[in-house]
């Protein structure tokens, strides 16, 4: 199974296309939150209504996970916590999201809600207590924030990660979490786009501007995580103990060289203009 993994696009539409010609090439695609951009020019409504069509269109064409990040959030609940009610609607469009457990062969997928308050934050305990009786070989979670204390979560001058989800893993030891919301850990010095915590791999794809998003390849069948930047691409084999730095990736395979191939429309000219 291959899974592409992104984060934090923020409304950013090249790369939300992008994604659409990617997906078909993977068996899922994971969005670890933060879809949405609370600073964008774009009235937040028009946002969701946008973004739910485009998690519509890639449930269309493989199987899709998403969980909510703190941009993504547009309500408060009755316990006045703020919570991300437009995420709920995706499901319909087959979109596994906040509090689903979604199985695929041995792996068990667990999706977490960006949580603000002790209510949500205790049905995500409850929620992981609950999934970590259902039967897998795998267990793989999402969620957006990265646990403290960790390189995924170095800020630069401090951590930005979750206390609560460094507890989690601690005490449920699943084989990986995937997140991103600190955008520039995999970019500085003492940062990380991975790392390990006892057995847990845990990933933060990091942002970059443009097209296409820094992304992330789970090939579960070999055991192998790539990462791909603007200008780096580095693979981390998952048997291996944890190794700093990651592997340069000199040779590709070619189902992951052809994503370099996704035409940018943006770039395309009429003919008439044509030199």
């Amino acid at each position: 199974m291959r899974c592409l993994v992104v984060a934090d696009l923020h409304y950013s539409l090249p790369q939300f296309d992008w994604l659409l010609a990617a997906a078909p090439q993977f068996d899922l695609v994971i969005f670890a939150g933060d879809a949405l951009n609370l600073g964008s020019a774009v009235d937040f409504r028009a946002q969701i209504v946008v973004v739910t069509k485009y998690l519509s269109r890639l449930a269309g064409l493989t199987r899709v996970i998403f969980c909510s990040g703190n941009h993504d959030l547009d309500e408060r609940n009755a316990e006045g916590e703020k919570i991300a009610r437009w995420v709920a609607g995706i499901r319909e469009s087959g979109v596994a999201c906040d509090g689903d457990n979604l199985t695929i062969g041995d792996t068990l997928f667990t999706v977490c809600p960006w949580w603000d308050g002790p209510l949500v934050k205790a049905r995500i305990d409850d929620q992981l207590r609950e999934a970590a009786a259902m039967p897998h070989r795998r267990w793989v979670w999402v969620h957006h924030a990265p646990p403290a204390d960790s390189p995924i979560s170095w800020g630069g001058k401090r951590f930005f990660g979750d206390v609560e989800l460094l507890r989690w893993i601690e005490r449920h030891h699943p084989a990986m979490v995937i997140s991103g919301h600190v955008h520039q850990s995999p970019f500085i010095p003492s940062g990380s786009w991975f790392d390990r915590i006892g057995t847990t791999w845990v990933f933060n794809t990091g942002l970059q501007p443009g097209r296409p998003p820094v992304y992330i390849v789970l090939d579960l069948a070999q055991d192998k995580a790539f990462w791909l930047a603007a200008g780096d691409a580095q693979i981390v084999d998952l048997n291996a103990p944890l190794h700093r730095p990651a592997t340069p990736l000199h040779e590709a395979p070619d189902w992951l060289t052809s994503l370099d191939r996704i035409a940018d429309p943006s770039l395309a000219r009429p003919a008439s203009a044509a030199g």
